[in-house]
This record gives structure tokens, C-alpha cells and sequence, in this order.
């Protein structure tokens, strides 16, 4: 498989059409389920919808990361800066044609980067799917540690659609960025 070559930008509120189905391809869907990071038995909804994307391109204390390949869209991450030097990584999505390329070893080590320059965090925190072990596991072997924290999941707020399950939960992870 021939290396993609990557290219970082923060997005725009022009670049979230784009990144809405991309973010929905990566979780959600029959087409989801070409890549390993499919949550199609798990869930049946829209994952993110275009308001909160835009909430999260446009906050201030928060970011999308674009990452281009060969000039086409192919990976986005969102950042945000949670205070006291943690910061957050979540809405992870890489194109599922792709997945499994080392993209998202890529952009991982680029958010924990930009992480620590922008905000001088010291430690990145995200939430996985409890359920996802093969994804956690996947987050372990770059650092990240489970913190024994569980988190709620939504499922009152799952817009359109609904889960699959009702057991789901957010395991948290964090790792040291210093």
C-alpha cells in the first residue's frame, strides 16, 4: 500500500459539508462497515448533526482538524481545550476505504502536537464506546490508558435514529503528552 502524504489544516464552518459525511461514513451505515471503526451494531443514527459540527469548527476553546491526502478529504479530529492542561480528542473519523493505512496513527500523533503547542496541555483525554474493545485496545498501544471512569452515553439524545443497545457507556482514556 503506497504512503499518503498528509496535509493539516484547521476547518473552516465552509469545510463541515464535507465533514458531516465523512464523520457519518467512518461510524455509521453500510458503508461504514468496509473500515474497523464501525459502530453500525451499536447505534442507527446520524452520529453528529451539522449544528454541533458547526459549534465545534467555530468554538472557542475548540477545533476540527482537516487532514487532506492527495488533495481529497480523508481524516478530521476535533480538539479542545478543557483547562488545567487537559485537553480533548474526540469525533475521530477516517475515510473507511482508508482505515487501517496508518492515517489515524498520523492525525493522533498531529492532535496530540497541536494539543501541546497550542494550549500547552499535558495530557489528552478522550471517550470510546465501552464496548469498543478492538478501538480502546487500538488507543492503548499509542499510550492511552483507561482511567476507570464511565461516563453516561446519550441515548436520550440520539438525533435522528436510536441505539441498538442499551447498555452502551463512554469509557475514559487519557494519556501524558509531556
Amino acid at each position: 500500500m503506497r504512503t499518503v502524504e498528509l496535509a493539516f489544516r484547521q476547518a473552516e464552518a465552509a469545510d463541515a459539508p464535507a465533514l458531516l459525511p465523512l464523520i457519518r461514513r467512518a461510524y455509521r451505515g453500510e458503508e461504514s462497515r468496509v473500515g474497523w471503526t464501525t459502530e453500525a451494531d451499536l447505534l442507527a443514527d446520524g452520529r453528529i448533526e451539522m449544528p454541533e459540527l458547526l459549534d465545534k469548527i467555530t468554538g472557542s476553546d475548540s477545533l476540527v482538524l482537516v487532514v487532506e491526502g492527495d488533495g481529497l478529504l480523508v481524516a478530521c479530529c476535533e480538539l479542545a481545550h478543557r483547562g488545567n492542561g487537559l485537553a480533548y480528542f474526540g469525533l475521530f473519523a477516517v475515510e473507511p476505504t482508508l482505515q487501517a493505512a496508518g492515517i489515524g496513527r498520523q492525525v493522533l500523533n498531529e492532535a496530540e502536537r497541536l494539543a501541546r503547542q497550542r494550549w500547552s496541555s499535558k495530557t489528552m483525554e478522550m471517550q470510546v464506546i465501552g464496548q469498543r474493545a478492538e478501538l480502546i485496545s487500538w488507543y492503548e498501544r499509542r499510550g492511552y490508558t483507561l482511567t476507570g471512569d464511565q461516563r453516561p452515553f446519550p441515548l436520550d439524545a440520539l438525533q435522528p435514529g436510536e441505539a441498538l443497545r442499551d447498555d452502551l457507556y463512554f469509557a475514559v482514556l487519557r494519556k501524558p503528552l509531556v
